[in-house]
């Protein structure tokens, strides 16, 4: 039920939406800005995972006249809006915490903010990994956006729990607003990590090498059967990859051996690396001579 892309948003925002009216309650109860803080970093969340939840349903659509590449870009699209929602979370809770240490206050009732910590660090722990397994099944850099952007929670709220410990302990309020910078540390970092992995697809970033290898490594399995290959030239949008290069067969090949060749490669290529589309263009080989690599039953020399 919450194995697909839709399902899994759909457990995300019960899960934040929950956790949110917990921390504002508490946070309004307890005074702690830190609190807050984390209140406003998931308020951000809901919002990031609804921008997720449209991307999805709009990115899963196949192509179409007006979009021959399909809509794929549209996840790199939401998981930027979600980078720049994360950094206004991060700068406000800055803002937030640098008036308090100027101002000052004491904080109340600490027990219920740890207890609100504590929840909030297991759901989150729980939401975070479900979402990473599936954005990796599903190949959804929207969803793993969603997924850091909730780890990187995980993270801030243990922070505010160490620091309403202290402070439990020794009345030091002024750690409040210390911890609260520090948290807003993490989320800027979370923020940039996905800032820089979705704008690559918008440029059309090469795929990684490990995967342009697997190209490479499916072509030269037919070494004895074709020259050469080159201009390998590959992009993603979203989950789809995009790949092209130009095949050198021998020059006496027949049409329909070239393009049976082809096709070989494209169901190769497509079963090895998921969602990708393989574009090749044939090119004969200028000249004969004695290292080609080519088996001398594939070559049709004349008389």
């Amino acid at each position: 039920m919450f194995s697909t892309r839709s399902g899994a948003v759909r457990l995300s925002l019960a899960v934040v939406i929950g956790l949110i009216a917990f921390k504002v309650v508490v946070g309004v109860i307890t005074g702690s800005i830190s609190v807050i803080a984390q209140a406003v970093d998931s308020f951000l969340d809901l919002l990031a995972i609804v921008i997720t939840f449209f991307a999805v349903i709009i990115a899963t659509k196949p192509a179409d006249e007006n979009h021959p590449f399909g809509h794929g870009k549209v996840e790199n699209i939401a998981a930027i809006t979600q980078a720049m929602l994360i950094f206004s979370a991060g700068g406000l809770i800055i803002y937030s915490a640098v008036r308090r240490i100027t101002t000052g206050a004491a904080i109340e009732l600490t027990e219920a903010g740890i207890g609100v910590m504590l929840v909030s660090i297991i759901a989150s722990i729980f939401l975070s990994r479900h979402l990473l397994r599936v954005s990796r099944a599903n190949d959804s850099i929207a969803l793993e956006a969603s997924a850091r952007n909730i780890a990187a929670d995980v993270y801030s709220a243990a922070g505010v729990l160490v620091g309403l410990v202290v402070i439990r302990f020794t009345r030091l309020s002024i750690i409040d607003p210390i911890i609260a910078l520090l948290v807003s540390l993490i989320i800027l970092k979370a923020a940039y990590d996905v800032l820089r992995k979705s704008f690559g697809g918008l440029i059309d970033v090469k795929l990684p090498e490990a995967e342009e290898n697997v190209i490479r490594s499916a072509i030269m399995e037919h070494a004895g059967e074709l020259v050469d290959f080159h201009e390998l030239r590959t992009r993603k949008a979203g989950s789809q990859r995009y790949i092209d290069l130009h095949l050198v067969m021998p020059k006496d090949i027949s049409v329909e051996e070239a393009h049976r060749m082809c096709d070989h490669l494209e169901q190769d290529i497509e079963g090895k690396l998921q969602q990708a589309s393989v574009t090749i263009h044939v090119e004969p080989c200028s000249e004969e001579c004695e290292e080609c690599p080519v088996s001398p039953d594939m070559r049709k020399e004349k008389p």
